[in-house]
């Protein structure tokens, strides 16, 4: 039996998650996770996300031990996000990380944020040989295994996803909370009426910014004159980008003749990108798997879990190789603990 904690900070979301290995059998003992919302209008700066970080991780900390039941004399290893994300909250946690490493004599594992979706989902949904559709605000990646890598088919050229719905729900003024994303989500179900946009995939590629351009034009244009309506702006928006993104992921399932497609990374969690992904597959008999925002949305858990998986093949981080990166891509990790 092995425990494992797991810090997660890469971004506005503050996650800190217990699991325990024993044997095949995965348990989730605590999911505890913190948000730092900035107020309508306005998207998280570094600094700020930073000191929300560092104010809240005792407090999501502590919780999450009681939630699980435990003591640190419990824990066998300690996981934190190494990157890909933010800089400065990043290191944030990481520093937590490294001081409890210290003070309870644990060993350190630091993880690859993408590969940490990637291995929850897994473990999740049951997925065997999946394509991967890695969607949030900070990437956007098809993906598939081979040879011990998570192998990028397609990805964007600019801007990820989330990146290009959290901006237009700040041209909107939006709230922020529970997510821009989701609001967008919830105003698209009462669009009616579809506005042609651009539409950029490039091979396996996609480029979301110049649509990003167009839509802000057209919003600031034809919404005063209320020739356009924001529920049709929003859903026009979804159905294009998603429909991209359905465009690529086929591709790639073709490629693999892979049966399943599994959606990670907070825009996973979007009914109708589910719903279109789900079309698609049924064409194929092919089937979705998908999570909830408890696993698709940034957590602790995934990164104990995916830092567990390492951890038992004998990997660990020293402390003095314990730095963080903003740019760390998902085929960079070897993946020792699967020889399919």
């Amino acid at each position: 039996m092995v425990v494992a904690i797991g810090f997660e900070g890469s971004a506005n979301k503050l996650g800190v998650g217990i699991i325990r290995h024993e044997g095949d059998q995965v348990d989730i003992l605590a999911n505890v996770r913190d948000t730092y919302i900035t107020p309508p209008g306005e998207g998280f700066l570094p600094r700020e996300t930073a000191e929300h970080h560092r104010e809240c991780i005792l407090a999501v900390t502590k919780q999450a031990f009681k939630d699980a039941n435990m003591t640190p004399d419990d824990i066998d290893v300690i996981c934190f996000t190494k990157g890909p994300g933010m800089g400065a909250p990043l290191t944030s946690v990481a520093v937590v990380a490294r001081t409890l490493s210290l003070l309870w004599k644990k060993p350190l594992v630091g993880v690859n944020h993408c590969i940490g979706h990637i291995e929850m989902g897994r473990q999740v949904t049951k997925a065997k040989h999946p394509v991967v559709l890695y969607v949030s605000g900070g990437n956007t990646q098809v993906i598939a295994y081979s040879q011990n890598r998570y192998r990028i088919f397609g990805e964007t050229l600019d801007i990820a996803i989330g990146n290009c719905l959290d901006r237009f729900a700040r041209v909107l003024n939006l709230s922020n909370d529970p997510s821009p994303g989701y609001n967008i989500e919830q105003m698209a179900k009462k669009g009616t009426k579809f506005i042609p946009l651009p539409y950029v995939v490039k091979g396996m590629d996609m480029s979301f910014s110049g649509i990003l351009s167009h839509i802000e034009l057209l919003a600031k244009e034809q919404l005063p004159k209320g020739e356009v309506t924001r529920e049709d702006l929003c859903y026009s928006l979804q159905e294009t980008l998603f429909a991209m993104l359905v465009e690529v992921t086929e591709r790639a399932m073709a490629h693999v003749e892979s049966t399943e497609v599994l959606l990670v990374g907070g825009v996973g969690c979007n009914i109708r990108l589910q719903e279109m992904m789900g079309d698609m597959a049924a064409q194929r008999d092919a089937a979705v798997c998908a999570m909830d925002d408890s696993f698709c949305i940034d957590n602790g858990i995934m990164i104990a879990h995916a830092g567990m998986l390492a951890y038992k093949t004998g990997f660990t981080t020293p402390l003095e190789e314990s730095t963080c990166t903003q740019r760390f891509r998902t085929d960079e990790v070897y993946i020792a603990w699967r020889d399919d």
